[in-house]
């Protein structure tokens, strides 16, 4: 089987599955590649209002294929950052379901969603120490922001594994499911998302990222006055109904 990137889209849910089962799903340099511009074109489906990334079969993601490494890292380290910056900047709400293996470019790619579900037994690791690589500032960064200095350098100086229980309490995956759970969990959950309104989740995760600049606080209060999103909300709310929001990315 090749490797590459499959998508399926379902009630509002698309689902990018890193396909690579030889390899226990490291990214090629190719896979690497078509991470943004397959995040563009699922940015602008408007069918699109979540983005679930998996692995197939048993591992989310054994990080980079070491082999291309050796035959051009510094580009494929490129290629991997490129990746992970489109993943974050996807202006509606993603989540990372993970099983197995999320290690190296993995939890590049999980830190870069917006939520993390595990399955129990789930290993995460970032190893750039293991191979004498100087992990990117910005990965290092959202590593930071995510699970802190104490945990970022633990993971980053030892490139040593942590179980789920770890990667839960310091914040690095916000649920931990049972084994045979996560499925549908995640498609539960996601449902959720799709339901709730696209003007909250986009303002709310710009802000989230960092301090807003006066230019972009007045853009998301014009795009609030000029959205039926707050009244829908509050009608459905007194008529006691699931709301109808309608304005979109």
């Amino acid at each position: 089987m090749t490797p590459g990137l499959s998508t399926r889209v379902s009630d509002g849910t698309a689902i990018v599955t890193i396909s690579n089962p030889a390899k226990r799903n490291a990214m090629t340099a190719d896979m690497w590649r078509a991470v943004p511009e397959l995040v563009e074109r699922l940015a602008g489906d408007r069918s699109v209002r979540v983005l679930v990334l998996t692995g197939e079969g048993s591992t989310f993601c054994a990080g980079a294929d070491i082999g291309s490494l050796r035959e051009s890292g510094d580009e494929n380290r490129g290629l991997a950052l490129a990746a992970e910056e489109a993943l974050a900047a996807f202006p509606k709400p993603s989540l990372a379901a993970i099983r197995g293996y999320c290690v190296g470019g993995g939890s590049q790619l999980a830190a870069a969603c917006d939520l993390r579900f595990a399955e129990e037994g789930a290993l995460f690791g970032i190893t750039p120490a293991k191979l004498g690589i100087v992990y990117p500032a910005a990965s290092t960064q959202r590593l930071v922001r995510l699970v802190g200095p104490a945990t970022a350098k633990y993971l980053l100086f030892s490139g040593e594994l942590i179980g789920c229980e770890r990667a839960l309490r310091t914040g690095l995956v916000d649920e931990v499911l049972p084994e045979g759970e996560l499925d549908k969990r995640v498609t539960d959950f996601s449902a959720v998302l799709a339901s709730r309104s696209q003007l909250t989740q986009a303002s709310a995760k710009e802000f989230a990222d960092g301090p807003a600049s006066p230019e972009r606080r007045a853009y998301w209060e014009e795009q609030a006055r000029g959205s039926g999103d707050t009244a829908e909300g509050v009608t459905a709310f007194l008529e006691r109904r699931a709301p109808r929001f309608d304005w979109t990315v």
